[in-house]
């Protein structure tokens, strides 16, 4: 008996997950299901890969390399389905599009409308969560497209920039530094600023920009959404680094904040895209990151093929 994609699946949901219930959950199945598929998995390669213990599933050294050599096979029956799809129709049928936290609020509710209208046979699902878990579902094939801050400088992934996003303080009204037109970076010296969790990339961003400039972060403060940030610099508590995306949903009204832009030229992070290198679906993601830009009145990052595969005739 030869293993199933369907084992596949399951085996590696259950390497990532270590959990049989929670593997279970993502596979969509009952635990019974997903533990005898598991067992003739075992049964079909002749070799014991989990070590079943009270608190999880551990991997024998065999089940760690047929987990790495699965999700390889399940990445390779990916892309050879994305090609015959490609020669179908650009951007139709199933898309699985992963987005962070940071950017999915700002520019989803701008993009979603414009992709359904250009694309109307395209199949989108999002998944929104952190960096670090949207790269390991790329490269794991359940997921198709990311859209984040780059680089990411993985050889295994490709990357499209689409535009800079302009970093500005954001400031309690109250603020010496809130009746400035503009801030030099080196006007944040001594300040505390509220930020973001660990595994933010936006944070890892912003602590950088601060520590250089000679400021530091609140030390009793984390925050898992820009939301919470801006109600606690809104309420006094202190100044934040706010990215121009999310200035209009998370201050426009809101009362007790002050936006100064940075002098120029300010400091900014790329927003792009990111795709599996061995996807054959690259010029129809050079697509979809037109209508981004497109949607979003973002002019495009200038330079190489880059910006002619934006601005010019994608097919």
């Amino acid at each position: 008996m030869e293993p199933t994609l369907r084992q596949l699946r399951y085996f590696v949901a259950l390497a990532e997950t270590q959990h049989f219930g929670q593997a279970a959950l993502r596979c969509h199945v009952t635990q019974p299901a997903l533990s005898m598929q598991i067992k003739e998995l075992e049964t079909a390669l002749g070799a014991s890969l989990i070590e079943r213990a009270r608190k999880g599933a551990l991997l024998t050294p065999a089940g760690r390399e047929v987990a790495r050599r699965a999700r390889a096979i399940l990445r390779s029956v990916q892309d050879l389905t994305d090609l015959a799809r490609q020669h179908a129709k650009v951007l139709s049928g199933p898309l699985r599009l992963g987005v962070i936290p940071t950017i999915g609020p700002y520019v989803l509710p701008g993009i979603l409308p414009r992709l359904h209208a250009t694309f109307p046979t395209l199949q989108l699902s999002v998944r929104e969560t952190q960096t670090v878990l949207l790269l390991r579902e790329l490269l794991a094939g359940a997921l198709d497209l990311l859209i984040l801050a780059l680089p990411l400088e993985d050889p295994e992934i490709e990357e499209l920039p689409l535009f800079d996003d302009v970093f500005a303080l954001a400031l309690p009204l109250d603020h010496p530094l809130g009746g400035r037109e503009r801030v030099a970076q080196t006007d944040l010296s001594g300040e505390h600023l509220l930020l973001l969790e660990e595994g933010h990339c936006l944070r890892d961003q912003t602590l950088a920009l601060a520590q250089a400039a000679g400021a530091s972060e609140l030390d009793d403060f984390r925050a898992s959404s820009l939301a919470t940030v801006l109600q606690m610099v809104a309420s006094g508590y202190g100044c934040t680094i706010l990215p121009e995306l999310a200035v209009p949903v998370e201050v426009g009204d809101r009362q007790g904040i002050h936006v100064v832009p940075f002098d120029r030229p300010p400091p900014v992070r790329t927003i792009g895209l990111a795709w599996r290198r061995t996807s054959p679906r690259r010029a129809e993601f050079a697509a979809f990151g037109r209508v981004v830009v497109e949607s979003l009145g973002k002019a495009p990052i200038p330079g190489s093929e880059r910006e002619h595969a934006l601005v010019g005739e994608v097919l």
